[in-house]
């Protein structure tokens, strides 16, 4: 009994020693905690381990969306702090390099994260004559171009959009090549052949295009608007809506086979474009909102100058040389494209030099023919928009300031003189009655005295009195200098062979509906209006020819091939207005399509 006492006794003793033993050790670990960078280590690898399931998913199940948009506004960040802190009247020497800097950000940014990037900044460098040097040049080379996917992402699309491969026994197309003949930003192209024996251009849309859109836009939505209300105080806001809207459209390939049949019927009923102009077929059985077929045309691209030139048998090479030189390309595609603006209503958006083909005509394999490809972006212009269009396109030419201010008054745009010499691409002085001289006001400082600082100041106080009230500015018109700046862009290129603005002012002029049942006032009053007209544009006949002459006089003499043409003098021309209106003087590349 004793024995089992003690013994119950020791066991309890061994187990309160036990305890205080660990007691001891819980306190002397409370007491003594680990060193506290192998806390921050700890921590540092927990996030890390975090950022990297992010990004891996982000990557492969959003197509990096998210870190493209923390790219974005880490790029949109830093111009905006860059322009704070030095874009000041103290550091007006400085002013150059920051621009230089802001450049190369952007270039990078839109370069490194692709698909529509690339299509917002060919939108900004489309319009970058009045941005500084350094966005020109940069903007210049941003070429929609882009790696190829692989085949099996090729495939993906197929069996999403068809449920079928590309080809093989039970496959959309007897034959289809595996490498694209061409990849752009958001898709690439594949030469395949139907079961029926017709040879097709496949445009194939890129996997990753549909997950990235809408966070791409919604980061151009915020860099626009803090670009507006933070770094620069400019009017670049109000456009982002309209420009969304159609970019989001050039993804549907179902609209953009559409469009190319409308276009299509138009040019079937001009009896003039008809010849000269061609649309290629689509299969509307082989296309869907991801993928679409259409007629494939041997050709060479507008962008491809020797190959014109070549073709044309300015060149050597060709076997059958096609008749007409430049102009029988040239004056055709002014045409087509002055049709779609001030007759039709209905405007290809993005007439770049590489969707424009040229081939001998199927029926007249000695003269040229121009086919017109990539049908993603078009705008409708309503009926009371077109007519003030061609209303106002003919007040310009005629000089008639009364029409180009009430026009540009209700468009929300002031200055008118400088709207049309910025449609026109030449400078324009509008007839009024001179103002009375301000005694009180100060002659305003000579651009060369100006430093750097004052000169930005300046053009930042001209363009908000250009764009007056963009609430009520018609957004196409966007699209419509687009549009007019790539064609004179191309004519300028084959060395001016065509008067652009003579073609463009007449279907402007033909554009406007006339009332047959109008007065006799009304009539005499509408012969002397175009009758003045015809005169004026005579004069610009006058000056046309005059530049032809020095530009072959000039290639007579070895000066260069083709010579300074009438774009080339224009242009000229545009850059001084450009450095006396706006004080930013554009590069050589500025004005050019």
């Amino acid at each position: 009994m004793l024995l089992g006492t003690t013994w119950r006794a020791g066991l309890r003793s061994a187990r309160n020693q036990n305890v205080l033993i660990a007691r001891s050790i819980s306190a002397s670990s409370v007491a003594a905690p680990k060193p506290r960078w192998q806390q921050y280590l700890r921590r540092a690898g927990l996030v890390g381990i975090g950022v990297g399931a992010v990004y891996t998913l982000d990557r492969t199940a959003n197509a990096s969306a998210l870190f493209r948009n923390l790219r974005t506004l880490w790029a949109c960040a830093r111009i905006t702090a860059d322009y704070k802190f030095n874009f000041t009247e103290d550091k007006s020497a400085q002013i150059p390099e920051l621009h230089e800097r802001v450049a190369d950000i952007m270039y990078n940014l839109f370069t490194s994260n692709g698909g529509l990037y690339i299509k917002i900044g060919q939108a900004i460098g489309a319009n970058s004559a009045f941005l500084p040097q350094p966005v020109q040049r940069k903007f210049a080379t941003l070429f929609d171009d882009a790696p190829q996917i692989p085949y099996a992402d090729v495939l993906s699309v197929f069996q999403h959009e068809f449920g079928r491969p590309p080809d093989g026994p039970d496959g959309v197309f007897e034959l289809f090549d595996p490498k694209a003949i061409a990849s752009a930003s958001i898709a690439q192209v594949h030469k395949a052949r139907t079961w029926t024996g017709e040879w097709v251009a496949v445009k194939v849309q890129k996997p990753d295009v549909a997950k990235q859109t809408e966070w791409d836009l919604g980061a151009y939505r915020v860099v626009m608007w803090l670009f507006e209300k933070v770094a620069f105080d400019l009017p670049v806001y109000f456009m982002v809506d309209f420009i969304s809207d159609h970019l989001r459209k050039e993804l549907d390939f179902e609209l953009e086979a559409n469009n190319a049949l409308r276009t299509m019927e138009f040019v079937a009923a001009d009896p003039d474009l008809s010849r000269t102009v061609y649309i290629p077929k689509v299969y509307l059985e082989l296309t869907t909102k991801r993928v679409m077929t259409a007629e494939w045309i041997d050709g060479v691209r507008l962008s491809d100058r020797n190959g014109i030139l070549r073709l044309i048998g300015e060149l050597p090479g060709a076997e059958r040389p096609l008749r007409g030189g430049t102009r029988a390309v040239m004056e055709p595609m002014v045409e087509l494209f002055s049709a779609q603006m001030f007759r039709w209503g209905w405007v290809h958006c993005d007439p770049h030099p590489g969707n424009i083909l040229v081939r001998p005509h199927p029926s007249q394999p000695t003269h040229p023919q121009l086919v017109l490809i990539d049908h993603g972006l078009y705008v409708q212009l309503s009926e009371d928009f077109r007519h003030d269009w061609c209303a106002l396109w003919e007040g310009m030419l005629a000089g008639e300031f009364s029409v180009v201010d009430h026009v540009t008054r209700r468009w929300g745009m002031g200055l008118p003189d400088l709207f049309a010499s910025a449609v026109l691409m030449r400078p324009t002085r509008l007839r009024r009655g001179r103002p009375p001289p301000d005694p009180t006001k100060q002659p305003r400082k000579r651009l060369e005295d100006m430093s750097n600082y004052e000169r930005s100041v300046l053009m930042k106080a001209q363009l908000k009195r250009f764009l007056h009230d963009t609430d009520r500015m018609p957004k196409v018109l966007v699209f419509l200098l687009r549009n007019m700046r790539m064609v004179q862009g191309n004519n300028q290129a084959l060395g001016s062979p065509v008067n652009r603005i003579k073609i463009t002012g007449f279907a402007a002029s033909r554009g406007l509906t006339r009332d047959p049942n109008a007065s006799l006032r009304r009539r005499v009053h509408d012969y002397w209006h175009y009758t003045r007209f015809r005169m004026f544009m005579f004069s610009i006949d006058v000056v046309f020819w005059a530049a032809r002459v020095r530009q072959w006089v000039w290639a007579l003499l070895g000066r260069c091939a083709l010579g300074m043409g009438f774009e080339d003098e224009m242009e000229r021309s545009m850059r001084g207005i450009a450095k006396s209106n706006f004080g930013v003087d554009p590069g050589p590349e500025a004005f050019r399509g």
